[in-house]
């Protein structure tokens, strides 16, 4: 990917990953909230009676979640993709380079727990 040997070009990999954690994130916290919302409208109106799980605020909340969690799965492919195009010396010694990707794939794994969580309405 780069003849610059330079380590930077390793932590700027590291912030691009990051900074999609961050969309992922809050992918995920929209959704929340979208369906949650859902669940204060079904308090405020109860006359309406319509099931939480066939309401558009339960499966558009859902929707952000999973695009929350393929942002994070695609964009930890997409960094290991570029790790492997990096030489030794562009890796400073004894630096962990999976620590990034490790959090990535929790807050993927988070976000099926939480799609799990709607589905059981617990």
């Amino acid at each position: 990917m780069s003849d610059l040997n330079d380590p930077r070009v390793l932590f700027a990999a590291e912030r691009t990953l990051l900074a999609w954690n961050r969309t992922s994130l809050s992918l995920m916290a929209f959704g929340f909230v979208i369906e949650r919302f859902g669940l204060f409208v079904s308090i405020l109106m109860p006359q309406h009676n319509v099931p939480l799980q066939r309401s558009i605020s339960f499966w558009t909340g859902i929707a952000f979640v999973l695009l929350g969690v393929f942002v994070a799965v695609s964009s930890t492919l997409q960094h290991r993709k570029v790790l492997r195009t990096l030489k030794p010396a562009e890796i400073p010694e004894g630096y962990q380079t999976d620590l990034g990707v490790i959090s990535n794939v929790l807050v993927a794994a988070l976000g099926i727990v939480l799609v799990v969580y709607f589905f059981r309405g617990i």
